[in-house]
């Protein structure tokens, strides 16, 4: 993934200012106080200075290895814009459905839409629409490039995975920022993993504990295969200490943030505690409000303040434009207001058209008539639209039939100023 690439430099608004200093040879007057210096001399040395402040006010003007706007770059993360051989594709099939590959010369992608040859995946842009090479080309697929949301639709769950709601709250409450050290708990098919890898980039580290010895193995393959290994490091091991020692390995006051998925976090929250620095974040997913009461509690103990417990719901809307009828602009027949006592029926003053309709002898008509009549009247215009009016495309959008249900409350902290003990020494 791109945001996993190391940073190369680019030109920025400062190297194209082309602001540097100015070596000034030495005059043959300078000796003499009395000679008046050139005009150019005077501009050089205003420039010269003028450079040193706005490169952080240096004293010194004469640094020309500091003032120079050559040694301050832009770093950019590097942007793929075509396939390359063993990169990451995601594979759009549907609306719902999205699958993935790496791209290998030789290798055949095979779904329900046909037959698709890696060797057409590679040198083409990302967003490319492939078409098969077997049922006469109708079927297709999109290539995509990947980013952790799309990673979490695509891969094969192993575990319950944090859907990408609620690890854009984690990390957002979390105050997670590049560089950072973070921990986690519970790796399982490694969704959230990519969502911290890709905001604490391109210096920080994820510390990420899975028991089941399997899944923490296929987790480490699958970040390598991703690209994203150094910025993460798997341990097989059960930081809760039911099957050995427990806590996470880390020096005391040494981490920024910790996330817990663990069946019962409470007894991992002593270890973090002992680990994170002051003021640091931690969050904990539990699908149970009773898993959550009992974290709190142990929070509280372990001198966390600034609990809050939460729960996310998603609600999408389908979005298109719709065709409308404009609304109908004739006048309506005023009807008289009625003063009179209650439970009297209004009556209404007949005009003189109606007096004439009423008087008018009723004629027959044939069923050939009858059938014109309707004719004329399907290619009428409708009541509700005007003479030379037009219908009207609106944007329009409506909620989906089915929204997303209950994934899990979300109970964030803040660690207190106090250094806390590790709970493996105290036993």
């Amino acid at each position: 993934m791109d945001f996993a690439q190391p940073l190369i430099e680019s030109e920025s608004v400062t190297t194209k200012s082309k602001i540097r200093h100015i070596p000034v040879s030495p005059s043959e007057n300078d000796d003499d106080d009395t000679s008046p210096k050139k005009l150019d001399e005077w501009l050089v040395e205003a420039a010269n200075q003028a450079a040193a402040n706005v490169f952080g006010n240096i004293t010194n003007s004469n640094n020309d290895k500091i003032v120079d706007s050559s040694q301050y770059p832009e770093r950019v993360i590097p942007q793929s814009e075509k396939i390359e051989e063993n990169a990451l594709v995601v594979i759009f099939e549907s609306f719902d459905n999205l699958d993935f590959c790496y791209a290998e010369s030789g290798e055949i992608f095979n779904n329900r839409n046909g037959h698709f040859h890696h060797d057409d995946f590679i040198g083409k842009p990302y967003g490319s629409k492939i078409r098969s090479r077997n049922n006469q080309g109708y079927g297709f697929v999109y290539l995509l490039k990947p980013t952790p949301e799309l990673w979490a639709r695509s891969l094969k769950h192993r575990t319950q995975i944090v859907h990408e709601l609620d690890a854009s709250m984690i990390v957002f409450y979390l105050n997670l920022r590049p560089n950072m050290v973070v921990c986690e708990s519970g790796t399982g098919s490694g969704a959230l993993s990519h969502c911290i890898m890709r905001t604490i980039a391109p210096h920080g580290k994820l510390y990420t504990y899975e028991f089941n010895g399997m899944r923490a193995e296929t987790a480490k393959k699958e970040f390598a295969k991703n690209r994203v290994g150094h910025l993460v490091e798997v341990t097989h091991k059960d930081v809760c200490g039911k099957h050995g020692p427990g806590g996470f390995d880390r020096p005391q006051a040494s981490v920024d943030a910790i996330v817990l998925d663990l069946p019962e976090p409470w007894v991992a929250v002593p270890h973090c505690a002992h680990i994170l620095k002051p003021n640091a974040r931690l969050a904990s997913y539990s699908p149970c409000v009773e898993q959550s009461q009992r974290t709190i509690q142990q929070l509280k103990k372990c001198g966390f303040h600034s609990i809050k417990t939460m729960e996310f719901r998603l609600k999408e809307h389908y979005v298109d434009e719709v065709e409308y009828d404009p609304p109908p602009r004739e006048k309506r027949p005023r009807v008289p207001t009625y003063t009179g006592p209650p439970g009297k029926p209004v009556t209404v003053a007949k005009t003189s058209t109606d007096t004439e309709a009423e008087n008018k002898p009723e004629q027959k008509t044939t069923e050939k008539e009858q059938e014109e009549k309707s004719a004329a009247t399907e290619e009428a215009p409708s009541d509700n639209a005007t003479a030379g009016s037009k219908r009207k495309k609106l944007l329009v959008t409506r909620p989906f039939a089915m929204m997303r249900g209950h994934t899990a409350f979300l109970t964030f902290c803040t660690a207190g100023n106090k250094l806390q003990p590790d709970p493996n020494q105290q036993e």
